[in-house]
């Protein structure tokens, strides 16, 4: 199988300015090999310990499925707090998974908010392309713009000023420099933190509509695909201009939900795997 043609540091492109507080859009450009018929896109599984339904509906899929390429757009652990963390029970599951999936077809992982740490180390024993957010997925003569999509929730001033800390180098060696016992235990406090914040919220924080026009105009892409937000569906944003959010998964829950998008020349069809 070719390796799709990848755009990265050395070609990416400059484009948009969102507002003067904030740096200029960079983005990488991933070109599909022209044998691929099928790509699909997931995201938000927010697998852990107990979630052994939802790891085991994204193994039967992964060997299941008729895809080229398979497209993980974020948050697919609840949390990852180091690559080392990869030889306990429930992350060596999940690699072996990984790993035998990427003997098949494509894997490529674009970071979420819980899998930010996910690092080269454990990419690189999954067979699996790291994907900078935002990535332009140039696929059957369409420009389509892949980010998780958390990074375009601007309302959530709280969030974007924490989002901006822990995807710091410095932050980041600091945390992982610590004990993989406290790591877990830190990372719990953020998830509580996290949830109480949203309680707190008196309004659900969804991607902000003129930065995903401005977005889709600065990286010449007419269609958006991401996740983040677990409320799946299709947005016209302005003439020509669309995103598509994709599903949480949750399969242990009392009505399952979980689904794909896949992406073909006739176009982008989203399939329920329930």
């Amino acid at each position: 199988m070719n390796l799709p043609e990848s755009h990265g540091d050395s070609k990416r492109q400059d484009r948009a300015q969102l507002d003067p507080a904030q740096p200029l859009l960079c983005f990488d450009e991933l070109t599909a090999p022209a044998e691929w018929r099928r790509i699909e896109f997931l995201s938000d599984l927010h697998l852990s310990e107990s979630t052994p339904a939802t790891l085991a509906a994204l193994q039967r899929h992964l060997q299941e499925t008729s895809a080229d390429a398979v497209f993980l757009l974020g948050d697919i652990f609840e949390v990852w707090v180091g690559d080392d963390a990869r030889f306990d029970a429930f992350e060596s599951r999940c690699v072996e998974v990984l790993q035998a999936a990427s003997q098949r077809l494509h894997l490529a992982f674009m970071a979420g908010n819980r899998d930010f740490l996910l690092g080269p180390d454990v990419l690189a024993a999954c067979g699996i392309q790291a994907l900078a957010d935002p990535t332009v997925l140039i696929a059957f003569g369409q420009r389509w713009l892949l980010t998780h999509g958390d990074a375009l929730c601007l309302s959530d001033k709280p969030y974007q000023a924490f989002r901006r800390q822990v995807r710091q180098s410095a932050w980041q060696q600091q945390f992982l420099a610590q004990a993989l016992p406290v790591r877990r235990a830190l990372a719990q406090q953020m998830r509580e933190g996290s949830q109480n914040q949203q309680a707190m919220q008196e309004q659900w924080s969804d991607l902000d509509a003129q930065a995903c026009v401005d977005w889709l105009q600065a990286t010449r892409c007419t269609a958006m695909i991401h996740g983040h937000t677990h409320r799946p569906g299709s947005h016209d944003l302005a003439p020509g201009l669309v995103r598509h959010v994709l599903s949480d998964w949750d399969f242990e829950a009392a009505e399952p939900r979980g689904d794909v998008l896949r992406l073909r020349q006739s176009g982008l069809r989203r399939i329920s795997l329930v």
